[in-house]
């Protein structure tokens, strides 16, 4: 059938969920290629004839480009209009994978990997900000559903994706695989996207975007940099605390101007401020350091490759998939509160429970506690990033997807690099040197980043109980429950 036949066919209830599969197919194309070029580098660096070190600098060019440029897309999709700005985000992230598939050395690779990360940037939050504006509040808790789990499945799906190509094929297919999936996006949004743009036109914020660029890139490379030794402590602190210095004079710069290109008033409202900085972020560092823990412990301490241990934790993924399709009757049967208190704690005790992995254990028994962790924080990612978005003004939205995007970008990167840290740390106070990591290394990293977890989870108890009531459809719940109640005989 024709796309425009099936265009008209399709019922305007069920537009939402299409936009947001198209969006979260995108999405996924990105985070799956940020997560399988790792196991890339030692094919890469023979072909460019560098050490594989060295190439790491392909993967911080492309974070900190998405870190600096995140911010602009709001104002971006206001003045031109988000339909034209996610075609060219996806059409910019699609010509940057064909170049880094042609790239024949360092510096056309580190070019390459810019451009993507300026496409990424405005894929992300402004394929986000169109799902929002064509959601109701009643379909926001599916449409984040479908946009949340490229986010939890790719970088499960990475490793053994890249290791597969990498070894039976070549690394430039990490890259090329990206064209067709781009160019069936590009007919979709064609075909089924309108567009949004804002009737007030404001000018950019040049300079609160040199400065939150320039602080957050700072800072997000510095941290990354805490559990590596390719740069000496000296320069490492200067980032960090130049990035911390270039954020605080952002931060009094956004409040005083009068069209900041980061809106800060947006943490007055409380959903969002709970779910996008305070105790979201917790969640958020849990869940990126497991990317990190996960493969090292199965490989370096399991004696697994690099196939088997990816492959072992798509059980992980397979509980997320599973989830989906029951995470609205949860929440509309607990609420948000409640939901993201009590699965909270859920999701940080799975987490903990790898502390029981062992060179001995049983695959399937391995397999089965990965299954549940994504079980339970399919739930909680999907109820937190609806959370946010619950109570934000139309107006002020993508202000907020801008916002909450750029959040996002440091909290995961803090998750590795703190992950990267508790290893170094528990390896000099176990055995006094950092060179190798053994289980009970492992087993001190699952139980402090659990304890973010937990931390998280707490913080979420401060949300009003009927919080996202609306959203949830708890409200409706309740409402048609006291109707069908037997109404008190008089006397």
């Amino acid at each position: 059938m024709p796309l425009f036949h099936f265009r008209r066919a399709l019922a305007p209830e069920h537009r939402h969920l299409l936009i947001a599969l198209i969006v979260a197919s995108a999405l996924f194309m990105e985070l799956l290629d940020a997560s399988v070029i790792a196991t890339a580098l030692p094919q890469m660096a023979v072909s460019f004839h560098e050490n594989p070190v060295n190439l790491s600098i392909g993967m911080s060019a492309y974070m900190l480009t998405l870190a600096i440029f995140i911010p602009a897309s709001g104002w971006i999709a206001d003045r031109y209009g988000s339909k034209r700005t996610f075609l060219i985000a996806i059409a910019t992230f699609t010509v940057a994978s064909v170049l880094c598939g042609f790239s024949n050395g360092l510096l056309e690779f580190t070019a390459a990997r810019i451009l993507q990360g300026v496409g990424g940037a405005m894929m992300v939050p402004v394929g986000r900000l169109v799902v929002l504006r064509v959601s109701d509040k009643r379909d926001l808790i599916n449409a984040m559903q479908f946009l949340t789990t490229p986010a939890l499945i790719a970088p499960v799906l990475g490793p053994p994706i890249g290791g597969f190509i990498t070894t039976f094929s070549s690394w430039r297919w990490i890259f090329y695989l990206n064209v067709p999936i781009g160019l069936l996006g590009l007919v979709l949004v064609l075909a089924f996207m309108k567009e949004h743009r804002a009737e007030e036109r404001r000018d950019f914020d040049a300079l609160g975007f040199v400065l939150l660029g320039g602080g957050v890139g700072a800072l997000l490379f510095g941290i990354d940099q805490l559990g590596r030794p390719a740069l000496a402590p000296g320069i490492v602190a200067t980032l960090i605390g130049g990035g911390l210095l270039l954020c605080g004079l952002a931060v009094l710069h956004l409040r005083r101007t009068p069209h900041p290109v980061i809106d800060l008033a947006l943490f007055r409202i409380s959903t969002f401020a709970q779910g996008a900085l305070t105790s979201g972020n917790g969640f958020r560092i849990m869940v990126g350091a497991m990317p990190l823990l996960w493969p090292l412990l199965f490989q370096v301490d399991f004696g697994m490759t690099a196939f088997a241990s990816g492959a072992l934790v798509i059980a992980c993924a397979c509980g997320d998939l599973l989830m989906k399709f029951f995470a609205v009757r949860v929440l509309r049967r607990f609420g948000f509160r409640n939901t993201l208190v009590y699965n909270g704690v859920l999701v940080a005790l799975a987490m903990c429970a790898c502390v029981t992995f062992t060179a001995a254990t049983p695959i399937a028994a391995i397999a089965s506690v990965l299954f549940a962790i994504g079980v339970v924080r399919s739930v909680e990612f999907g109820a937190f990033n609806a959370i946010i978005y619950v109570d934000v003004p139309p107006e002020k939205m993508s202000a907020a997807t801008s916002l909450a995007g750029t959040l996002q970008q440091m909290s995961f990167g803090t998750g590795v690099a703190i992950a990267a840290l508790i290893l170094h740390f528990a390896a000099l106070w176990n055995h006094g040197s950092a060179q190798t990591y053994t289980v009970a290394d492992f087993r001190i990293a699952f139980v402090a980043v659990s304890l973010l977890g937990i931390a998280g989870a707490y913080g979420f108890s401060r949300l009003d109980p009927h919080a996202g009531a609306e959203a949830s459809g708890q409200a409706v719940t309740v409402s048609a429950r006291r109707q069908k109640s037997p109404k008190p005989s008089p006397g």
